[in-house]
C-alpha cells in the first residue's frame, strides 16, 4: 500500500439499532463504479503516462474492472500508488475497485483522495456523490451531484441522481421539478421514468407509479430495476400472483449481485403473502447476505446454525435482529428453541438493551444480555460484548433464520395466547393507576412509528382519519404513542373533543418493560404495527392491528399467525383508510357493548 494507506475500517459508532430489513423500491442510482465512459478518459490518461513506471499498472487495472476482476484492479492500484503516492487516476482505480468490493467506507476515502488530483474529472465526483447515496449521506451527495452538473449542465445521469438525492431527503417536489426537464429533454431514456415511478411510489401513489414503470419497461424490456418496482407496486396493490412473475423476470435479468439479493428479500415478500412461507424464509436469508447493501453483519466467531442441526443439549446464541418489533415478533419461536434444547441445553439471547428485562422475564431459564451495533467500513455490524470471547457458545444464529426450520406454514405457529411475559407487580400497579383515570374502558391507542425512514408514513393514515374511532362512548383512550405525539394529543381535544389520557411517570420509548406491564392492564390495544403493538401483542393482550395490502407479516392469511389474540383490520386498498376506520369504530362499539 502507499505510505497513505487506508485504514480497514471506520471508527466504531454505536446505533440504537439496525434498520429493519424490508424489501423496497429500488434507488435506482444510476451508473456504476468504473463506467465505460469514465474508463474511456482514465484510458487516455494513462496513455499520457506511458514513459512512466506505473502505467502498465493502471493499464492492467483498468482491464481487470472491464472484466468484472475487482481484486486483480485493487492489487494493480495498490501497486502503482507504492510507486506514486499522488496518482490521481490511481487513486481513482483504486475506489472502484473497493467499491466493486464492497468495501464503500474506504472506497468514498479513495475516490475523495481521487478528487482532490483530479479536479477536472468530473466522473470522480459522480462516482463519489453515487456512493455517498448508496450509503445514507444524502445532503452530502446531493452536493456532488450539483457540483457535476454545473460543469455538465446536459448529464442525464447526473441529473437523475441528483433527483434521487432530492427523493431521498423527502423533498418529493423539488426533485420532480428537477426531473421534469430531464425527462423532456430525453424522454427516451427508461433510466428517467423509472425514477419518477419511485417517487410516486414513494408518495403511496402506487396507480401513477405503476405507469412510470410500464413506460420504462415499454422503452426497455431488459431494465431489471424498474420490471423489480413493477414488481413491488403490483405486491402493494394486491396483485401477488402478478408481482412474483414480474420479479422473478427481474432476478433472471439482474447482473450486480447486490441488486439480485434486494429483489430476493422482496421475493420472500411475496412468497410469504401468497402462503408459501418455507420458501419464504428461504429467500429471507438474503437479508444477510454478504452483498445485500442493507445487511447486518453478525461478529461472532463460533459456527453457525443451520436448519436440520441437532440442538439438543447444545450451548446456543441466538442474535436478536432489525427492529424492535422485529425482534419480539420473531421470538414467537423462541418457546420451541428451548424445547428442542431440552434440560441440559444452554439458550444464550442477545437483545437490543431496553428488551432484555423484558426478554429475560419471559425466558427465565436463557442467559439475556444486550447486543451492540457498530457502524464499520460502512457496514453495520452487530457484536455480543457479554459473552466474551464466546468459547462457551457451540452454535449460533440470528433470530429470524430459526424460522426456516420452526415456521414452514401456517400450522406450524401454535395456537398459545401469549409468549412474552410482563411483570405481575407492574400490571398491579398499572391496574391501579388505571383506576384514576376517567372511567370506562380503557383502550390503548398508537396511530404512527417513530421511523421515518424507507416511506414509512404510507403505511400509517393521518391522525384525522382516527375521527370514527375517537367517537365511540364509553371508553377511555390511553395514549401508548412513543414520540412527540403533543400535537396529535391536542388535535383530539380540539378537533374530535376526545381528551387521551396519559399515563404518569412512563417514558414510552425508554420504559419498554414498563410498556409491557401497562398494556397488561388494558381492556384492549389498537393501532399500527409498530414496537408497543407488538409488546401488547405477544403478552397476549386484545388488540385490534389495522393492517395494509401486501403486509407480509399476515402470511397470506387474514390474521396474524405470530399473536392469536390480534384482530385484523384491511382497507379494501392503499391509503383508502376512511373505509377501514370505520369498521375499527363499529367493532370497538361492539367490545364496549359486551362488557
Amino acid at each position: 500500500m502507499p505510505r497513505q494507506a487506508l485504514p480497514t475500517a471506520t471508527s466504531a459508532q454505536a446505533l440504537h439499532s439496525a434498520g429493519p430489513a424490508q424489501p423496497a423500491f429500488s434507488s435506482d442510482v444510476a451508473g456504476k463504479a468504473g463506467s465505460n465512459a469514465a474508463l474511456e478518459k482514465l484510458n487516455a490518461a494513462v496513455a499520457e503516462l506511458k514513459a512512466l513506471a506505473l502505467a502498465p499498472l493502471l493499464q492492467r487495472a483498468i482491464d481487470a474492472i472491464r472484466a468484472e476482476d475487482a481484486k486483480t484492479a485493487y492489487d494493480c492500484a495498490v501497486k502503482a500508488l507504492e510507486l506514486d503516492e499522488h496518482s490521481g487516476v490511481g487513486w481513482y482505480l483504486l475506489g472502484i475497485a473497493l467499491e466493486r468490493r464492497g468495501d464503500f467506507a474506504n472506497s468514498i476515502r479513495a475516490y475523495e483522495a481521487a478528487l482532490k488530483l483530479l479536479p477536472d474529472h468530473g466522473e470522480v465526483a459522480c462516482d463519489l456523490g453515487r456512493l455517498a447515496l448508496r450509503l445514507g449521506m444524502k445532503p452530502e451527495a446531493e452536493e456532488l451531484f450539483r457540483r457535476f452538473l454545473a460543469r455538465y449542465p446536459d448529464d442525464v445521469e447526473a441529473a437523475n441522481n441528483l433527483v434521487c438525492a432530492l427523493r431521498d431527503q423527502g423533498r418529493a417536489e423539488e426533485a420532480i421539478e428537477t426531473l421534469r426537464p430531464a425527462i423532456i429533454k430525453a424522454p427516451e431514456n427508461p433510466m428517467l421514468w423509472n425514477t419518477m415511478g419511485t417517487i410516486m411510489s414513494d408518495q403511496g401513489d402506487f396507480a401513477n407509479a405503476q405507469v412510470f414503470f410500464a413506460e420504462a419497461l415499454r422503452l426497455d424490456p431488459e431494465f431489471p430495476k424498474a420490471r423489480h418496482n413493477l414488481a413491488t407496486v403490483l405486491l402493494m396493490q394486491g396483485d401477488i400472483e402478478g408481482a412474483l412473475v414480474e420479479n422473478q423476470a427481474a432476478i433472471a435479468k439482474v447482473r450486480a449481485e447486490d441488486d439480485r439479493q434486494m429483489m430476493r428479500l422482496a421475493r420472500s415478500t411475496m412468497l410469504h403473502c401468497v402462503g408459501r412461507i418455507g420458501e419464504g424464509w428461504d429467500e429471507y436469508e438474503s437479508r444477510i447476505h454478504p452483498q445485500f447493501t442493507g445487511r447486518t453483519a453478525f461478529a461472532i466467531d463460533r459456527p453457525r446454525w443451520e436448519p436440520g442441526a441437532d440442538l439438543s443439549g447444545k450451548s446456543f446464541l441466538v442474535i436478536c435482529e432489525q427492529g424492535l418489533g422485529d425482534e419480539i415478533l420473531f421470538a414467537n419461536v423462541l418457546p420451541d428453541v428451548l424445547e428442542r434444547l431440552g434440560p441440559k441445553g444452554k439458550l444464550t439471547l442477545a437483545a437490543e438493551a431496553r428488551l432484555v428485562p423484558f426478554f429475560q422475564r419471559s425466558f427465565p431459564t436463557a442467559t439475556v444480555g444486550a447486543h451492540a451495533t457498530y457502524e464499520i467500513s460502512g457496514r453495520l455490524t452487530r457484536v455480543v460484548p457479554f459473552i466474551g470471547d464466546g468459547a462457551a457458545i457451540d452454535l449460533w444464529a440470528p433470530e429470524a433464520s430459526l424460522l426456516r426450520e420452526f415456521r414452514r406454514s401456517v400450522a406450524d405457529f401454535p395456537a398459545r395466547p401469549s409468549f412474552m411475559t410482563a411483570d405481575p407487580k407492574r400490571v398491579a400497579h398499572w391496574r391501579k393507576v388505571l383506576k384514576t383515570a376517567p372511567a370506562g374502558l380503557k383502550v390503548g391507542l398508537l396511530w404512527k412509528s417513530a421511523i421515518t425512514r424507507d416511506s414509512r408514513h404510507r403505511y400509517f393514515s393521518p391522525f384525522s382519519a382516527w375521527a370514527p374511532v375517537l367517537a365511540q362512548k364509553g371508553v377511555t383512550f390511553v395514549n401508548l404513542q412513543y414520540g412527540d405525539c403533543s400535537e396529535e394529543l391536542a388535535a383530539a381535544k380540539r378537533d374530535f373533543g376526545v381528551e387521551i389520557w396519559s399515563p404518569p411517570g412512563i417514558d414510552l420509548k425508554q420504559d419498554l418493560d414498563e410498556v409491557a406491564a401497562l398494556s397488561c392492564a388494558l381492556d384492549l390495544v389498537v393501532g399500527f404495527a409498530n414496537a408497543t403493538l407488538n409488546i401488547a401483542a405477544a403478552c397476549g393482550v386484545p388488540n385490534y392491528l389495522i393492517s395494509v395490502p401486501g403486509a407480509w407479516t399476515r402470511l397470506g392469511t387474514l390474521t396474524l399467525p405470530w399473536y392469536p389474540m390480534t384482530r385484523v383490520f384491511l382497507p379494501p386498498g392503499f391509503g383508502e383508510w376512511d373505509t377501514v376506520m370505520a369498521e375499527v369504530a363499529e367493532a370497538l362499539g361492539g367490545f364496549v357493548a359486551d362488557r
